[in-house]
Parts: structure tokens; sequence; C-alpha cells
């Protein structure tokens, strides 16, 4: 039977005939949020990946106070503004060398649509029409039609079949069968059909927060110029710091054709995306011809209180220890995972940066894993937000995050482990 629901609200990812009536959050500081009942909740995921330094960072939070004294929405097709501008200089500055021009959007999923666009149009401009994108497995890109065409095809597209668009997919590198990926990335750009390889660098997010080592995404971007096809990095999750460096690409020393950035570009204060591209993108596409325009916008492009936010993350990034915090982040998590690695209840025990994973053995695994649901309801009831992907339990906190928090996350890892095996959850 339907349940009755106590709001209108339909909410992500919920199932709401399986789900309790959700708790209202009234305050976030720090890495917590505080709900309705005054209890504090450890933002262990950093309210999906979005939070980085801190919830309401001081400095993010002025900047947005003062740019709403001066604007709102500016249409961006007519007129351009003080904070885009800055931003995209900046944006440019911090990335990796030879990206030269950046394009707003306002999500992670838009950003990805968006460089799909740039790269077919690229090879139409040119005369050389391409139009295969090919894509690792186990990849997620976003959740409009042209990102679930390139992600994983099951449960969360299944019903979305028709609409979706073929791709050609390489196998995820898994440690001993890298050579396999390269092979048949190789073999497909020999045909002279693709476009594009779109990948998450180094981390697949939600596809179970897989990980593969730096090299590999090295070799792909040499085979992809070897064939001329375009590397688009998608740094959505990966970016501003979540593994190690401001963007995953720098550990790999490759400065992809097409780089991707959301989520952190704001410190999580507001909504707003980027795609960044080479000069030679945004020339393939700049013509007196009219007919060869980039045909892409959205009502709120480059929303200025949005890029007001982000160019004051940008300053943080400059003017505070960012760097040495995650460090210390990513020692912290390398020091408390190490009681993990033998344990017989786990499995693939992995950290990058400051992402760090591991496998519930249970019963049913993946996505729709028994396990996820009663995790999250155990994590719930200890004041900690933790989303399993399945039986995959994961953290990826704000970089103010202490050693105490931590321990307090691991140690209701280890307490819900055994719960689980006892079958009391």
């Amino acid at each position: 039977m339907r349940p009755s629901p106590s709001s209108p609200v339909w909410h992500p990812f919920t199932q709401h005939a399986l789900e309790p009536v959700m708790k209202r959050i009234v305050k976030t500081d720090g890495a917590y949020l505080i709900d309705e009942d005054g209890r504090l909740i450890l933002d262990a995921i950093s309210s999906w990946w979005v939070i980085t330094h801190r919830h309401r960072h001081p400095v993010i939070m002025d900047a947005v106070r003062t740019a709403s004294e001066t604007f709102d929405q500016i249409i961006f097709a007519e007129y351009t503004h003080e904070p885009a501008e800055e931003l995209a200089k900046g944006l440019i500055r911090v990335a990796p060398p030879g990206l030269a021009h950046v394009f707003y959007s306002d999500s992670g999923s838009t950003a990805v649509e968006v460089a799909l666009k740039m790269a077919l149009g690229f090879f139409h401009n040119r005369g050389t029409p391409r139009a295969r994108i090919v894509v690792m497995e186990h990849g997620y890109h976003g959740d409009t039609i042209g990102t679930m065409s390139t992600g994983e095809r099951g449960v969360f597209n299944a019903a979305y079949e028709p609409l979706l668009f073929g791709v050609d997919t390489i196998p995820f590198p898994h440690p001993g069968r890298e050579q396999d990926t390269l092979d048949a990335f190789e073999l497909l750009c020999r045909g002279g059909h693709v476009a594009a390889l779109l990948v998450e660098p180094l981390v697949l997010g939600a596809g179970g927060m897989r990980m593969y080592p730096p090299h590999l995404l090295a070799q792909l971007k040499r085979i992809a110029e070897a064939h001329e096809t375009l590397l688009i990095a998608d740094e959505v999750m990966t970016g501003w710091g979540r593994t190690g460096t401001l963007f995953a690409c720098e550990q790999a020393d490759i400065t992809p054709d097409i780089l991707c950035a959301s989520k952190g570009i704001t410190g999580g204060a507001l909504p707003l995306a980027v795609t960044l591209c080479s000069a030679e993108i945004f020339d393939a596409h700049l013509s007196t011809d009219r007919s060869r325009t980039f045909f892409h916008s959205s009502s709120y492009t480059a929303n200025p209180i949005a890029c007001a936010a982000a160019l004051a993350n940008l300053g943080v990034w400059q003017s505070e220890p960012v760097a040495a915090r995650i460090k210390s982040l990513e020692s912290m998590h390398r020091k408390k995972l190490a009681r993990f690695r033998s344990d017989p209840r786990f499995t693939n025990v992995r950290q990058t940066g400051t992402i760090a994973a591991l496998d519930l053995n249970a019963a049913t695994v993946g996505y729709l894993s028994d396990v996820g649901p009663k995790l999250r309801a155990f994590f719930r009831e200890r004041n900690l937000l933790i989303r399993p992907l399945g039986n995959v339990i994961y953290l990826m906190t704000p970089y103010c995050v202490t050693s105490g928090d931590l321990d307090r996350a691991y140690a209701a890892i280890d307490e819900a482990a055994d719960l689980i095996a006892a079958a009391k959850i």
C-alpha cells in the first residue's frame, strides 16, 4: 500500500515506500549537520561529495552575501560580468596546462553533456565527423539522457533504455589486467570513428569507488593522442582535492582535451559547473558561419552569485593550507584503514587521496545489495551520514574533519560489520 506522505517533496534516489520520514536539517557547521532534534550528524560523505573545506566556510559565505547585494541572474548569452571573468581566469591558472576556455553550466551532468557536444562539434566543424564515444566499464557521469547513455547500464537507467544512445565500453583496469583495458581502447581507436574517451580519472565514484593508478590514465591519454581522439576527464567528483591533488589528472601528468568540474567548485555552497577545453576545440567552433556556433545554454549559466562563491573558493585554496589539510586527512585514513586490510569481513580495502572505501562481504553485492539500507539505517542511528553503495562502504569527508570524527566513523563501520554477520540488523 502506498504510504501517506507527510511532505509533497519527492527526494532523489529515494524509495519513499521503504524509507522513514526524513528529518529536517536546521543548520550546518564545520563537518556537521544539525537536525530538528538538535542532533549533530557527522557529514562523512560531504553531502554527496560537494563540501570541501567545511560547511559554511566564512570566506565563501561572505562572498555570497556581498555578491547578492549587487547581482542576481544576468543573461550570459548577451552580457558578461566580473565574477565569471575573474573565475575563468583563475580556473585556467590552476587547471592542467593547455586548457584555455571555460564554458559555464549548473551541474556535473550538464558539464559532461557540454563536453560530449563539444567533442562531436569539434569533429563536425572540421569536416571530419566522428560519432563514437568510448567509456569505462562501471562509469557514472550523471542522470541526464546523454550522461546516462555514457554510464554503466543497469538499475540506474534501465527504465530509460529506449532514450539512450550507444557507446563503446572498455573494461575497468583491474590489477593485473590493465593491458586488457589499453588493448581494448587501442582497438576501438583504430577504426577512426572515436570522437572521445570519457573517463573518471583515478576513481569511479557511483560505480563503486573503483580505483586505478595514474599511469593507466597517462597511457590512455597517449593512445588517444596517437589516434587524434579527444580525452574528456570527468572531474566532477575527483576535482578539488578529493584524490590528493587539486585535479586527479595532475597525478598522471596529463592535460585532457576537455575537463568537467562541479561539486566542490564553490566549496559546496552553491550549484555551479564548468567545462574547460583546449584552444583547438574552441577554435573549431569559431567562425563567421553562424551554423558552427556552440549551441548550448541554460537559463542560469554563469550565475554571478555562484561564480562569486567559486572565486572565493579559489581564494581559500591560495590563502589557507588546504593542501596540508588534505595530506593530513590522507594520513589519518591510511592509519585507520590498516585495521581492516586483513579483516575477513571486508575485501578490497582501498584509498585514493581523501577517499577511503572497503567492500563488506555480504550475501548480495552491488548497488541493490540487501545490506545497503540496513547499513544506512545503522549509521543514521549513530548520527553519521554514510550512504554505502550497496555493500561498498566509503568515506569522503570535508577537509576539516578531525581524527576523533574519523574514529567514530570507523568504529561504527566495525560494529556494523559484526551486526550484519550476526544477522542482528
